[in-house]
């Protein structure tokens, strides 16, 4: 069985929630292997990452350079290729940031490249199977993936509970600073542009009530703010909603959006594609409610609850307002 590595991505020195869900997506591989993490930046924010991964990863590989200061898939990938094992199997996240660096990875690497992996059927002999959804999660397609010659595998997030536990000894850290190479490409950091804050800033709220197409029509908005007033909550939405306009692009939860850590999340209407998904962080309780008993975040719910969300959320009202 080839190594497992894990790519971890962070910021501000906090490690991404997808960090310790790798552990758990690497043990449906292969129950036994130790995992090794692989970070990448420059400075004291990468350190601090480093040390916080060694109590969960056996081993952690280090890349300090000053041109991964910034996230720049194509000089991560450079990195990588310089200090991976040929036919080693890394592990990461499917989000804007691994779907930029993944592709290219696996072609320079002669690997097999799967992206939106949600789960993993074993390994038998080189052929890996692994379970994916298509066309919004309606479809389960099963993929046979020949890993004789290692692989690059995207993890949707938030689909592996994370792995908590930490290391009795704690892991290594094994800085390969100096194997990265020239890191010089032709793409270049220019700025990070922060997503503007609207009226709310749903990036701080503990309980979101968010609406997706189930709304069905702008006036409906205001059933789940009145839901999300006796509740002591603040409406967010999926991209739909924003692509109408019935909401401002402040309350778009997603990949191309905000990304939000509350404590709980009602998704209203809201069928749960990792585009929508990928923005929710830190593992909240998950309360779903469509009308379509296949919609994919009841895989991901706490609560799954099949109901038209117009006839549910005043209900609900009147059920807090009476408590």
């Amino acid at each position: 069985m080839a190594q497992l590595f894990a790519y971890i991505t962070y910021k501000d020195g906090v490690a991404d929630d997808s960090a310790l869900e790798l552990i758990e997506a690497a043990k449906k591989i292969d129950a036994g292997a130790d995992v090794t993490a692989v970070v990448t930046g420059s400075g004291g924010d990468l350190d601090t990452v480093c040390n916080e991964m060694a109590a969960s990863y056996k081993e952690v590989i280090k890349i300090d350079n000053e041109a991964l200061a910034y996230p720049n898939a194509e000089v991560v990938r450079k990195a990588l290729l310089n200090v991976l094992p040929a036919d080693g199997i890394i592990l990461i996240t499917h989000d804007t940031f691994g779907m930029d660096l993944s592709p290219g990875l696996s072609i320079k690497m002669g690997s097999t490249f799967v992206a939106d992996v949600v789960d993993f059927e074993g390994v038998d002999g080189s052929t890996l199977k692994i379970i994916r959804q298509e066309y919004g999660g309606q479809v389960t397609t099963h993929v046979n993936c020949d890993i004789s010659a290692g692989a690059v595998i995207n993890v949707r997030p938030g689909v592996f509970q994370p792995d908590e536990s930490k290391g009795a000894a704690g892991g290594s850290v094994t800085d390969k600073s100096g194997d990265a190479g020239d890191l010089t490409t032709g793409r270049r950091f220019l700025e990070i542009v922060e997503a503007e804050v609207g009226d709310v800033d749903i990036t701080k709220s503990e309980v979101l009530v968010s609406v997706g197409r189930g709304i069905e029509d702008e006036d409906n908005i205001e059933v789940a703010e009145e839901l999300a007033e006796a509740m002591g909550a603040d409406v967010s939405c999926s991209r739909p909603i924003v692509d109408q306009k019935w909401l401002e692009k402040s309350r778009q939860v997603g990949t191309s959006g905000q990304t939000v850590k509350p404590k709980v999340y009602m998704a209203m209407g809201i069928s749960g594609s990792f585009q929508h998904m990928g923005g929710i962080k830190g593992a909240p309780f998950i309360v779903a409610v469509n009308k379509n008993p296949k919609a994919p975040i009841f895989q991901l719910a706490d609560v799954g609850i099949v109901e038209d969300i117009l006839d549910f959320m005043p209900e609900l009202t009147e059920k807090i307002k009476g408590m």
